[in-house]
């Protein structure tokens, strides 16, 4: 039953049932997007850390779809921790609110997309799948256990959701549960359609007020036209800085030798001989015109357009499997376990079609590129932007929020209206509603402005002994964040010969959330990690007093996204390293710093080994891109305040 809500009244009683404190922030997020969704205009907010920015949004959200009306309303996020926050603690939280001061039921869903649950079909089929055989017969090694280990896992689950299994899952492995879109033969034809995890999924989002999404399916969702979401009008969109990269991996296409013959062998007898040449042929084709139109000590080549050998072999994959999927029409009357095996065929096959003539097709808006990196070489095509792609598909059509606790670059919003498609959109607000946290007395930035700028080289000795003289001070306590894994490693190296301290590396592939677990659990120890480290860790408390940052992080040279967007504005008479490389870097800088202070009562240092941060024209510009900390170059006074904080952390331990 339609209610009238006010939303400032329901952020009150909902604060007060919970024994939360006042925010003003929170406040002003509320009578924004409420000011918003009344007159009309999107919303950028920037609320920081402490804020309480969930329910900020969640409140008016909630209001909204509650009322005389109202309708279903989108909520996006990056991350896993995000979702689950929000559907573990907060929408609970609200839900309760609503139930005893208003009578009302607030519903919310989670969704995200088909490959993310178990397909009950695979996991009990007895007809043999490519993608499972090879896996179950390794009796030995990390992938059979793993594989092992899922299967057991997925013949219990109550949701099927991967995330939910606890532990990381290699591609290779989670491929053998799971189905795309495409390989799906529907719940009408399957065996296992009313028990189906993602058919239940999407039921509950339907009837929910409030569905909780990622930032790659609402990407697909809205700029590729695929209907996966229920219908809205409203969406938000929390940890805003990663929408455009998420929305850009979403629709970046790749495509590789191995993966053809993957999708081949799956083809079995189910086309003419003449189509299953073509395919083999298009196959070998296409390996060989990898290998010819790219460097493999490079590392990764970024092609111009497609040449004329790759356009050949694309051509021959296109034409190839349209043949296939022609011949492989479903017949009526077959075994519901083998109709579900010729679907992901086709499915493949209908991928294949379309990849290859995506690639055949890009043009001046798409960057092009080779990887080689530790596997077969692999074709990329990437958007140069989805600026346009999300102002005509979603920020047309909804009312949206762009949240982030860290979304200024420079002291301003310029950088993520431009790369959202609404920097002339004059119905656009945009706002930094602050952050509870006094970051002047509670931090300091330290740049060590004595040292050498990095050289290619990495980590020098020099700012290893900086390194660890400062983990030394703060007694371990100390997160380090690294640009590269050859930084991680080297770091560690040296850290494990000078200090005392424990060390928790992070490695390839390692679950991140286990790693910040045992740092957080073990006060006195030093975690050390990259760039998946750089944001959503979050550690209260006394076991992280400082944060150290290797390097600006500035994009790789051979970034090929970001070098193309540099390039296209200094073709255009602009400055590519100010519009692009710098706000990059900006970012990365504020969420990296942003780990330090997660608490009113935390105190520490961010120390940054990168002395361009303070002698270089642009350092004060990224130094604004920062949370707004006591700033100094001098060593001394950083050393001194870790073994002060160093103290009271063991006086509070001990009791003394």
């Amino acid at each position: 039953m339609p209610v009238d809500i006010d939303a400032q009244e329901l952020l009150q009683k909902t604060v007060d049932a919970f024994d939360g404190s006042e925010r003003v922030g929170q406040q002003q997020m509320v009578a924004t997007i409420v000011e918003g969704l009344t007159a009309g205009g999107h919303r950028i907010i920037q609320a920081g850390t402490g804020t309480g920015k969930s329910l900020g949004y969640l409140v008016p959200a909630a209001a909204h779809a509650l009322s005389e009306g109202g309708s279903t309303v989108v909520v996006s996020t990056a991350t896993i921790a995000l979702q689950r926050q929000l559907m573990e603690k907060d929408l609970p939280l609200l839900a309760s609110t609503l139930a005893s001061e208003y009578g009302v039921t607030l519903t919310y869903a989670v969704l995200k997309g088909r490959n993310n649950y178990v397909c009950l079909q695979k996991l009990h089929s007895e007809v043999p799948d490519p993608d499972g055989e090879a896996l179950f017969e390794v009796s030995r090694g990390v992938l059979g256990d793993k594989a092992v280990a899922v299967r057991a896992w997925a013949t219990s689950t109550e949701t099927g959701d991967k995330d939910d299994f606890g532990d990381d899952i290699d591609a290779r492995v989670w491929r053998a549960f799971s189905v795309n879109r495409r390989e799906c033969v529907g719940e009408s034809k399957c065996s296992y359609g009313e028990d189906c995890f993602t058919a239940k999924r999407r039921l509950q989002a339907q009837a929910a007020h409030i569905v909780v999404t990622n930032h790659a399916l609402l990407a697909i969702d809205v700029v590729e036209g695929i209907p996966i979401l229920p219908e809205h009008d409203i969406v938000i969109i929390d940890e805003g800085h990663e929408i455009v990269d998420r929305a850009t991996g979403a629709i970046t296409i790749e495509l590789n030798a191995a993966g053809v013959e993957r999708v081949i062998s799956r083809v079995g007898s189910q086309v003419s001989d003449q189509t299953m040449d073509a395919l083999v042929d298009s196959q070998k084709a296409f390996e060989d015109a990898l290998l010819a139109s790219s460097d493999p000590t490079s590392g990764l080549t970024r092609l111009p357009f497609v040449d004329s050998q790759l356009l050949l072999a694309l051509t021959l994959i296109r034409d190839a499997s349209h043949a296939g999927v022609t011949e492989m029409a479903p017949q009526k009357g077959e075994d519901p376990d083998i109709a579900a095996r010729n679907q992901r065929a086709r499915g493949g096959l209908e991928e294949l079609h379309d990849f290859a003539g995506a690639f055949i097709s890009q043009g001046n808006d798409s960057v092009l590129w080779i990887d080689h990196d530790g596997r077969p070489p692999t074709l990329h095509s990437a958007p140069l932007s989805v600026a346009h792609l999300l102002r005509d598909k979603l920020f047309a059509e909804k009312f949206a929020v762009v949240t982030s606790a860290t979304l200024t670059t420079s002291g301003n919003f310029d950088a993520i209206a431009a790369s959202l498609g609404l920097g002339t959109d004059k119905r656009t607000e945009t706002i930094d509603v602050g952050s509870p946290f006094d970051y002047a007395q509670q931090g300091i930035l330290y740049v060590a402005a004595n040292l050498p700028p990095p050289g290619r080289e990495g980590l020098d000795m020099a700012t290893l002994d900086v390194m660890g003289e400062l983990v030394e001070a703060a007694g371990g306590r100390t997160l380090i964040l690294c640009s590269s894994w050859r930084a991680v490693e080297k770091a560690a190296e040296y850290l494990r010969v000078r200090c005392d301290s424990a060390l928790h590396v992070q490695r390839k592939g390692e679950s991140v959330s286990l790693l910040v677990e045992r740092f957080t659990t073990d006060i006195e120890s030093t975690l050390i990690g990259t760039l998946s480290l750089w944001q959503g860790v979050d550690v209260p408390g006394d076991s992280c007093i400082q944060v150290i940052i290797d390097r600006i992080p500035f994009p790789r040279p051979d970034d090929p996204v970001m070098s193309a967007r540099s390039a296209r504005v200094d073709e255009a008479g602009g400055s590519g390293f100010r519009s692009v490389t710098l706000p990059r870097a900006g970012l990365l800088l504020a969420q990296a710093s942003g780990r330090l202070i997660r608490s009113g009562q935390d105190k520490g240092v961010v120390s940054v080994l990168d002395s361009r941060l303070a002698n270089s024209g642009y350092g004060s510009s990224l130094r604004k891109s920062m949370p707004p900390m006591w700033f100094t170059t001098d060593a001394t006074i950083a050393i001194n305040a870790l073994e002060r904080l160093r103290g009271e952390s063991n006086a509070r331990r001990t009791g003394k």
